[in-house]
């Protein structure tokens, strides 16, 4: 017989800005009526160190005592917070794809626009500029190319998207974008259609089929990139051609762009 919450020890979300799992995580436990203490680990001193003490070192996480879920993966969420969740619908992969393309290449577009002088501005309440946002956008459907074309390790460190020392120049990364993008396309056309989704994810942060992180890879880079067109705005410049809700319909996307606790108080041009 479980406890009553009263008894129960409390459930905690360990997450930082800006994050767009941890912000997901927040908003399902939300949705499906489950309190949780939240904590911040770049402002908490202590979220690292009950981190640690689980094994871990990484966001989103979420605990309950000893017993912990990492927050991308629902059905591992609703065990450790204690009630049954009955899953999502997913688009077909074809359709995927087609979200993917128009997210990469709003993302494009969007970075082109932000002005050189900002570029390496700090995101608000998070050590990462909106060059690094850029470049994250990216670099996640190619650490999703690399694990499924050459079986590479698809690990949290690789996800950290952290810049290659060449890449100096606006110019650099909007060549990374497109190459990124070809590469994509490329796959999907000799043989990326026919692979088989069904097959084990083999991804850090639990058992997941490939069609998850397929869908992960479009919705995480589409959550980057609203944030990115909110960087624009929040310049003063207008998105060229932004992206609409359309653009991402099917997707898994969290309801807010930044955070549901941290207000956005970027840099004003």
């Amino acid at each position: 017989m479980s406890l009553p919450p009263s008894e129960q020890v409390p459930l905690k979300v360990y997450w930082q800005p800006g994050c767009s799992s941890c912000l997901k995580t927040k908003e399902f436990l939300i949705d499906n009526g489950v309190e949780f203490t939240s904590v911040n680990v770049l402002e908490d001193k202590n979220g690292f160190t009950e981190l640690e003490e689980l094994g871990v070192r990484l966001v989103p996480i979420v605990a309950r005592g000893k017993d912990w879920a990492n927050g991308a993966v629902f059905r591992d969420v609703a065990k450790v917070a204690g009630f049954e969740w009955g899953g999502h619908d997913m688009l077909e992969p074809a359709d995927m794809m087609v979200r993917l393309n128009g997210i990469l290449a709003g993302a494009r577009r969007f970075t082109a626009q932000v002005p050189e002088e900002v570029i390496d501005t700090l995101l608000p309440d998070r050590p990462r500029t909106y060059r690094e946002l850029a470049y994250h956008i990216f670099n996640i459907p190619e650490v999703f190319l690399d694990r499924i074309q050459h079986d590479a390790p698809y690990t949290y460190e690789a996800l950290l998207s952290k810049l290659p020392p060449e890449m100096m120049t606006k110019d650099d990364l909007l060549d990374y974008a497109d190459g990124v993008t070809e590469r994509l396309n490329a796959w999907w056309e000799s043989g990326g259609k026919d692979t088989d989704f069904s097959q084990p994810g083999k991804v850090y942060y639990g058992d997941v089929s490939l069609h998850e992180v397929l869908e992960r890879t479009c919705w995480h880079s589409g959550q980057h990139t609203r944030q990115l067109m909110l960087v624009l705005e929040k310049l003063g410049v207008t998105p060229d051609d932004a992206l609409g809700d359309e653009a991402f319909a099917g997707l898994p996307l969290p309801k807010n762009v930044w955070d549901n606790e941290k207000a956005w108080e970027g840099a004003q041009r």
